[in-house]
């Protein structure tokens, strides 16, 4: 396991909080950080451990009762909330509440998406957040992802040049997860020490590393030609196109759905729960919308039963060219018209 960062590393340095909160975009490095969590409590004898996962049916009611009841296991416990959204303030008061009937015997940690300024600039946050450890979890970025790669490698005794780094960077298409999975797979099948570009190459570019949800992001997200490219990897490997159309579709829809709120007065933002729109990909699905209108995207909408006709062989042309017309379109590319 790699060494915790900075952050995390100065709060276990001070023994365990009360309450730790570690949060970040990036899900792998959050799962990551929150195991060399547990492992510091473990040291630390907290031998019990309770997860409560906080969804509709979560109630605060049920998180305090369980800090104050004793364990039947263990002396100390470790008691972990998983959030997949935005905490609330009910949330927020119900955690300042437990904090103060907490013993030395009890420790939370609450993981979740990273958080945005809507929530620490709050005042109930505010509160919260000085009596917590709170852990943000920093992102690697496509610049830094070689780097991130080759730390992975070492710690697997294992090296490779920067080509072969940029290699696996790009073939991931900034997939942290994927990058993971091709560090532990390169640690499985080739010897330790000085990777042999060739054999890396050949490892890496024979497991497929597209899907249509990672495609159909960087179209929202506006990078055309990385969209385009995964489109294309989709195709190569052989995915089906209802797949493909089916999360493209779905993404129009949702975008449809804001730009219809915004056009009634709505702020769009209050409808991306609903759309399991969580965090990250609601902001990039809100900025979407400043280069997409209602008109573009019932036109999409369009688009995309006219290559449901397609793929059933009801309208003789390629469902991929129409895919990639309609990718392009979306992420801000211009593209030639297409007959209806």
């Amino acid at each position: 396991m790699p060494p915790p960062d900075d952050a995390l590393a100065a709060v276990l340095r001070r023994g365990l909080p009360a309450l730790t909160w570690i949060h970040g975009d990036e899900t792998l490095l959050v799962i990551e950080a929150a195991d060399q969590f547990r492992a510091a409590a473990r040291a630390a004898d907290y031998g019990q451990r309770e997860v409560f996962e906080v969804d509709r049916s979560f109630r605060i009611e049920a998180l305090a009762a369980e800090t104050q009841s004793l364990s039947l296991f263990a002396a100390q416990r470790l008691i972990e909330l998983r959030l997949a959204s935005r905490p609330t303030r009910e949330l927020g008061a119900g955690l300042a509440g437990i904090l103060d009937g907490l013993d030395e015997a009890t420790r939370l940690l609450v993981c979740s998406p990273r958080l945005e300024r809507a929530v620490t600039d709050t005042a109930w946050f505010g509160e919260l957040a000085r009596r917590i450890a709170l852990v943000p979890v920093a992102s690697v970025g496509l610049a830094q992802l070689p780097a991130w790669i080759a730390a992975r490698l070492a710690a697997q005794q294992q090296q490779a040049d920067p080509d072969t780094l940029r290699l696996i960077a790009d073939r991931v298409e900034g997939n942290l997860l994927a990058a993971h999975q091709e560090v532990l797979k390169l640690g499985l099948l080739l010897p330790t020490g000085r990777l042999d570009p060739g054999a890396v190459r050949a490892a890496v570019l024979e497991a497929a590393r597209y899907d249509p949800f990672g495609m159909v992001q960087a179209m929202v997200a506006g990078d055309g030609a990385r969209a385009l490219r995964a489109l294309d990897g989709l195709r190569g490997e052989g995915e089906a196109p209802p797949l493909v159309l089916w999360a493209l579709g779905d993404a129009v829809r949702a975008l449809l759905r804001l730009a219809q709120a915004r056009e009634t007065g709505r702020n769009p933002a209050t409808l991306t729960r609903e759309l399991r729109l969580f965090p990250p990909r609601d902001r990039i699905f809100l900025e979407a919308l400043r280069r997409l209108d209602t008109a573009a995207l019932r036109r999409a909408l369009h688009d995309a039963a006219r290559i449901d006709r397609i793929i059933k062989g009801l309208v003789p042309a390629d469902p991929w060219q129409a895919m990639a017309a309609l990718v392009a379109r979306l992420a801000g590319l211009p593209v030639p018209s297409e007959p209806d």
